[in-house]
């Protein structure tokens, strides 16, 4: 039996919406004699991160315990991070344009995603501000995807049903997540999933 379909969709920023230039921490590393991937695998390191998108930490506390594990002189390892984090990504326009397709349909948008309190300044320097009807952010709710509790926080603040709500996101444990919340969710691999998400939607192809 076919779903009817979605009302609304969340969507996530990172690894979605927002692509990052890896080329960028290769480059920062190279030039501080750095192993290849520290950057991001010391900044990703679970007890680092979730305090970091939970509200625990700021931006910048978080950046400078990455900075303190850096196998550099102090001033170095700042230096480096902070090089490193100049760079805020670029929007994917294949993904922009789906999300205002998505809107101009009458069928409301939201960003759900785990970040740090640098968020409302990144939407607005990459331009993304009015392109949504509800952001939710973990930093704010101080839960972080993909517990239920966000899941249910961010299909309240569109006004909806889980089961009506469709997520997007590139990272499988919050799309597992989604879906022990009810929700439909696609896990994101590239543009050539739009078509699918269209039709998801009840979009014209």
């Amino acid at each position: 039996m076919q779903r009817d379909p979605a009302r609304a969709m969340l969507i996530d920023l990172d690894g979605v919406l927002r692509r990052w230039d890896p080329s960028i921490a290769a480059g920062v590393e190279k030039s501080y004699h750095l192993e290849t991937g520290l950057l991001t695998r010391t900044a990703f390191a679970w007890e680092l991160l979730r305090p970091a998108v939970t509200g625990e930490l700021t931006d910048a506390e978080w950046m400078g315990l990455v900075a303190d594990r850096l196998p550099l002189p102090s001033a170095d390892a700042a230096a480096a991070v902070a090089e490193w984090q100049q760079h805020r990504g670029t929007v994917d326009p294949d993904v922009l344009g789906f999300v205002r397709d998505v809107r101009a349909a009458g069928r409301p948008v939201g960003l759900a995603t785990n970040a740090t309190d640098l968020l409302r300044g990144d939407l607005e320097s990459l331009g993304l501000t009015d392109e949504f009807d509800a952001v939710i952010s973990s930093w704010e709710l101080k839960i972080h995807k993909p517990a239920p509790e966000f899941f249910a926080k961010a299909c309240e603040a569109l006004g909806l049903d889980p089961q009506w709500v469709l997520f997007v996101d590139d990272d499988d444990r919050a799309v597992r997540g989604a879906r022990v919340a009810k929700l439909p969710a696609y896990r994101w691999t590239g543009p050539q999933g739009l078509a699918y998400l269209r039709r998801a939607l009840g979009l014209p192809a």
